[in-house]
């Protein structure tokens, strides 16, 4: 992208959106104002009542480096470091999966569910990654005691970065899944990999932790394996809250059936399975 004499933020916004549109990015105009107030440190709104603002050289420099960053498909989350979630800022890095808004079912789920049984009082995150999950979890529901449980030491570094820049009390644990959690859980949530490798996904994905998207067995290998633990962890009358693709949900559901968990609902992407 040729600088013009004087870059304003109106001239950059244009040209920059103009070249990610050309790349056929989608969301050129967004993402071209996400990366220039992240680098600004404004909000956008403040970018269209400052339109005229010229930009100087060092945050140029900056942000062509970024512009070319979402030129090969980088999210704009691991450009920003940031992404929303349930309505409030998450910390995300290379290390954990980029948070979705279909995942906000799970919490959607998850309060419908706890109205009807406000007993419930432990809940841990398996795969918890950023702990989006959790942490709004506890943040929606202060009474829980919640645990994130991840593999991978980086991931929980990054959601112990929220957990301390929102202010929430959670626990920490490195687990394969379930096998270091030493409780009973009223409840149990899950975004594990469950994308199988023969699947179309989007280029993005390709930056994304292949540990945090793909697993073996169509995609169920890890939800199989946490089902067959969880007959052990889940409490009597707890559930589990599971996100899957929807052409995984028979599977998912016969399976849990072995483990005497009955489905009780899906909303979208998402499985409540009881323990009755």
């Amino acid at each position: 992208m040729t600088r013009p004499a004087v870059n304003t933020i109106h001239t950059w916004l244009r040209d920059s959106a103009d070249t990610l549109a050309d790349a056929m990015i989608p969301s050129a105009r967004l993402d071209a104002e996400l990366i220039l107030a992240h680098t600004l440190r404004k909000g956008r709104t403040w970018l269209h009542a400052h339109s005229e603002d010229e930009i100087d050289e060092r945050e140029l420099d900056i942000l062509d480096a970024r512009v070319a960053q979402r030129l090969e498909r980088t999210p704009i989350a691991y450009i920003t470091g940031k992404k929303e979630f349930y309505g409030r800022s998450f910390a995300v890095s290379p290390d954990v999966l980029i948070p979705r808004p279909e995942s906000e079912d799970v919490i959607t789920l998850l309060l419908e569910w706890h109205t009807s049984h406000p007993k419930a009082t432990t809940l841990v995150d398996v795969g918890s990654g950023s702990g989006c999950l959790g942490i709004t979890a506890k943040l929606e529901l202060p009474q829980l005691d919640v645990t994130l449980c991840d593999i991978n030491e980086h991931a929980l570094t990054v959601a112990r970065e929220n957990s301390v820049e929102l202010l929430v009390d959670v626990k920490l644990l490195r687990s394969d899944l379930l096998s270091s959690y030493p409780l009973d859980a009223d409840i149990i949530l899950a975004n594990l990999p469950y994308v199988d490798r023969s699947w179309d996904v989007s280029p993005e994905t390709a930056h994304e932790p292949d540990i945090a998207l793909f697993a073996e067995d169509e995609g169920l290998e890890l939800i199989y394996r946490l089902i067959d633990q969880t007959a052990g962890k889940l409490a009597l009358n707890g559930s589990l809250l599971l996100e899957s693709d929807l052409r995984q949900h028979d599977a998912i559901t016969n399976y849990a059936k072995k483990s005497d968990l009955t489905l009780v609902r899906s909303l979208g992407l998402i499985q409540l399975f009881a323990k009755v």
